[in-house]
């Protein structure tokens, strides 16, 4: 039988990840509380944000912002896209 959760980024009962996607305590709160498509889709959003901002994720201040905005994506307002950021078609 398949884990569900009740996705905080959905708002909805999804199913779950198979393991934490992350280390520590935010690897387990995620775990607990996002399902297989809202991590999905912060992929794709820190995917954007690497690209639009150039980001190195080897260098510890970009692995940092993006910790930043993970924690804002799932829990907090939302992580926002750069404002010159052009959704494609």
């Amino acid at each position: 039988m398949t884990r569900t959760v009740h996705c905080v980024k959905l708002d909805r009962e999804e199913e779950a990840l198979a393991a934490p996607p992350y280390p520590g305590e935010l690897g387990k709160r995620i775990y607990e509380q996002v399902s297989k498509a809202g991590w999905q889709m912060w992929l794709r959003h820190q995917t954007m944000l690497i690209n639009e901002y150039r980001l190195t994720p080897i260098e510890a201040k970009d692995r940092a912002f993006l910790v930043t905005e993970m924690e804002k994506f799932f829990f907090g307002g939302g992580s926002e896209a750069p404002k010159e950021y052009v959704k494609p078609e």
